[in-house]
C-alpha cells in the first residue's frame, strides 16, 4: 500500500504544485475558469497557497503517516468545493476537479492503510 501511497501522492503533488504555480501567475486557463465558476480574483493567492500546502503535505507525509493523511483530507476538502463551486455555478465541466478528488480520496485511503 504504501508504494501505491507514494505514486498516487507523488502524481497529486506536482499535479498541485503546477496548479499552484499557474494560479499564482495567473495563467488565464485557471483564471478564465475560477471566474466562470464564481472564485472571487482576491481568492486566487489563497487557494494557490493551500495547493502548494498540500503538495508539500502529500509529499512529507511519505514520512510522517499522520502529516499525509492531514494533507490527503485537506486536498479532497479542497476538491470537495471546487465540485461545489462547478455545480452551484451550473458548470458541468468539472471533471478536472471531480477526477482530482477521487484521486485525493484514494491518497487518504491509502496512506491510512499503509
Amino acid at each position: 500500500m504504501f508504494i501505491a501511497y507514494a505514486v498516487v501522492a507523488g502524481l497529486l503533488a506536482l499535479t498541485l504544485a503546477a496548479s499552484a504555480t499557474f494560479t499564482l501567475q495567473r495563467n488565464p486557463a485557471i483564471t478564465e475558469n475560477m471566474v466562470k465558476v464564481g472564485v472571487p480574483d482576491s481568492w486566487l493567492p489563497r487557494l494557490a497557497t493551500l495547493k502548494a500546502a498540500g503538495a508539500i503535505g502529500l509529499v512529507a507525509g511519505l514520512w510522517l503517516t499522520p502529516l499525509g493523511i492531514a494533507a490527503a483530507v485537506g486536498v479532497t476538502l479542497y476538491f470537495i468545493g471546487a465540485v461545489v463551486f462547478h455545480l452551484r455555478a451550473k458548470d458541468y465541466a468539472l471533471a478536472p476537479a471531480a477526477v482530482l478528488l477521487l484521486i485525493a480520496a484514494a491518497a487518504v485511503i491509502l496512506r491510512a492503510a499503509a
